[in-house]
């Protein structure tokens, strides 16, 4: 019985050891680098905007859409279900606009998705797309 219990004590005590002398592992970082696109387009206008892309610092777990645009937008309503976001947007800039948004996540590494708005009647639609480049962090 003492020889068992020995035997425990050293291979616990082993253990101790190993762990105490392995390279202890960074932590992971809180955020996650996305590389975003998005492009307007209007009804009517012959020629298309060029695309914008960025990279965003994002948390982990998103609970609320892409930061981009104008900085006087405010999201609101912000749902996740299952693959799917979905909001609001008021913009009260330079284009005083309103509007509704969605992305759709395909597995945890990309997005795509749209947002409709509208502005001084006029009608656009914001395509959105993104896919995960990295860690980071800082998320925004």
């Amino acid at each position: 019985m003492i020889t068992a219990l020995t035997g425990r004590l050293a291979a616990a005590a082993s253990l101790v050891f190993l762990l105490v002398l392995s390279p202890a592992r960074a932590a992971d970082p809180p955020g996650v680098l996305w590389e975003t696109t998005s492009q307007m387009a209007m009804a009517g206008m012959p020629a298309q905007m060029p695309a914008q892309t960025q990279k965003v610092c994002s948390a982990k777990t998103w609970t609320r859409p892409p930061p981009g645009g104008d900085k006087s937008c405010v999201t609101s309503d912000y749902k996740m279900v299952g693959n799917k976001a979905t909001w609001k947007m008021q913009c009260s800039g330079q284009m005083p606009m309103q509007g509704t948004g969605e992305m759709t996540f395909e597995g945890s590494d990309s997005y795509t998705g749209a947002i409709q708005a509208t502005s001084q009647g006029m009608n656009m639609t914001i395509k959105l797309a993104g896919k995960k480049v990295g860690a980071c962090d800082n998320p925004q």
